[in-house]
Formats: structure tokens, sequence, C-alpha cells
């Protein structure tokens, strides 16, 4: 059974324990939680000159509307900023600022009627971030810039936390991503055909949770959650913010959520940075995690790698 605490007084420890558990952490805004939605809409309002963000869509073709998230989101991400205030945000959480490292934070939009689902707004299917290359200690935060209704939140199926789901993550390597996949987000307009895992069985997606937090509220999960983003019909674009953890001690000791269907290559671990003074994880934490996420399926006897499916066709699993 996942549970959802919300502003739940725990410790760290305890609060990952929970999470690599399956369950879910909704906490109402905090100060700093709020000054990276203020910077995020300042950067937004101006990419789109003056229009309302949430309504913009309907003001572009969708190739110059690509082509202005192509040059804001970047920009986010590299703002100086926001690597003051993700500290600032987990500190008032709990976390040790010298175990817990995070990356840079991305800033994410979902049209809203099938506008640009593709490259740089890429609409995610259930999937969880350890088919990603993800170690199975990394916490997510996700926290929505602009005003939510359940059209457009996020949304997550617990059945799939410890049932394993046939895929093909097995296509996919973080550091080809790199060099191959990531910098060309702007150019997939219409279809998208980089390789990334997907379900590859019908899902049972009927008891799903929706979280719908305020502005500046967070949600908090496992990189091992199955989630996606809801098809949005609510007539606005929802921009949302998220950002990864991962505690140096849960990383050196391979502790985190069960693998159970996870296996892609390559490793995102030398994105983190620590809280205390923007340092890398230990050389000797960093080779654990090289060749993929470490931690091998629970149970060998079964394999829901699915190595008959073609790499990156770009369909998602059949839907029951």
């Amino acid at each position: 059974m996942t549970t959802v605490f919300q502003d739940r007084a725990i410790t760290d420890d305890e609060r990952r324990r929970r999470l690599y558990d399956g369950d879910l952490f909704v906490y109402s805004p905090l100060a700093a939680s709020l000054k990276l939605v203020e910077l995020a809409r300042s950067m937004i309002e101006d990419a789109f000159g003056g229009k309302d963000p949430e309504t913009a869509q309907f003001h572009y073709p969708v190739e110059e509307y690509a082509a202005i998230l192509s040059r804001l989101k970047p920009a986010f991400i590299h703002h100086p900023d926001c690597k003051k205030l993700l500290p600032e945000i987990l500190v008032s959480l709990g976390c040790d600022p010298e175990a817990v490292h995070f990356d840079v934070p991305r800033m994410r939009s979902s049209t809203s009627h099938g506008y640009l689902t593709t490259g740089i707004a890429y609409a995610f299917h259930p999937h969880r971030d350890t088919w990603y290359s993800a170690p199975m200690c990394q916490i997510n935060w996700w926290l929505p810039i602009y005003e939510l209704d359940a059209a457009n939140g996020l949304v997550f199926y617990p059945r799939y936390h410890r049932e394993p789901v046939r895929n093909d993550s097995h296509v996919y390597d973080y550091q080809n991503w790199n060099r191959t996949s990531r910098f060309s987000a702007g150019q997939h307009i219409g279809k998208d055909t980089r390789k990334q895992p997907h379900p590859r069985q019908a899902l049972d997606l009927t008891n799903e949770i929706v979280i719908v937090p305020p502005v500046g509220g967070l949600v908090v999960f496992s990189a091992a959650q199955l989630h996606g983003s809801i098809a949005n019909q609510s007539g606005r674009t929802r921009f949302s913010i998220d950002f990864r953890t991962v505690h140096a001690g849960d990383a050196e000791a391979l502790q985190g959520a069960r693998n159970i269907d996870s296996f892609c290559t390559g490793s995102a671990m030398y994105d983190y940075l620590r809280c205390a003074d923007l340092g890398h994880l230990s050389d000797s934490i960093l080779a654990q995690y090289e060749a993929g996420p470490p931690l091998k399926p629970a149970d060998p006897s079964y394999s829901a790698r699915e190595p008959e499916a073609t790499a990156g066709d770009g369909e998602a699993a059949a839907i029951a």
C-alpha cells in the first residue's frame, strides 16, 4: 500500500526509507521554493514577450513555440541562482548538506490538447526514472510554477512499485543519450525518434494517484515509482520544475528502492553536486555505478526485459 504524507515531520533518513518503499511525500510551499518559482516565472514571462505563458501556445506556430522553449529551458537550468536555492529547499526539509547531492533543476512544460508533446516538450508516458540510468537511491522532487488542477497534474501508478513491468530499458545508455540525443530535443516536432524506454505490456492504470500541490509546493517520490504526464486537456500549458537528489551514504552502501525491472546502462551519478559546497560524489562511489544500476532485479528468474522490442520506435504500451 502506498501512503501519501502531507507536511510530515520526519527525519530525512526515515523519509528516504519510506520513499524507497513506495510512499509519497507532499510539502507546502517554502520560502526557497517560492523564490525558485519567482525566478522561473520571470524567465518564462520574458521569453513569451508579455503573453500569458499558460495560453501562449495558442499564439505561436508550433515551430516558433518550440524554439522559444529551446532557449528558455537551458537558460533556467544553468541560472546560477538555481544552485543556491535548491540547497536551501533541501536543508529546509531536513537534508544533511554534507551528504545530500542534487542535480540542476529541469523546467518542464506540458501543452494542452496535444499542441507539442515531443522533443523540448516531451509528454512522458508511464515510466520509471530508473529506466533512464537513474540510481535506485535517487529521490525526485517536483513543484508547479503556475496553479494546477487534476487535468494537468502529476500521476502515479503505485501498483507497479513492487510489480515488474516488461520494458525495453536496455535500449537506454545515459552517456550515449548525452552524446547523441539530449541537445537535439528542439528539432523533434511532431514525432520524437530518440531512443527512450517504454513499457512493453498492457498496463492497468485504473489505480492511479493524482497529486495537485499548490504553486511552490513539493511532491517527493522515488525514482523507481512508475509515473507519467496526464494527457493535458485543461486548455492551459502546465509549467513545472523537477530536480533529483542522492544521499552519499545510501549511494555508497547501494541502498535504495529494489531494482525489479531496470536494464539500462550508463550512469547519471556524475551530475550530482553536494549541497554544502557543490562538490561531486567520490570516485569510489561513482565507480560502483559506471555500468548502470548496480542492484540486480530481486527475482533473477523473472526478466521484465523485452528483447523483441524495436529500440526507440516511439510507441507506448497499450493502456488497459
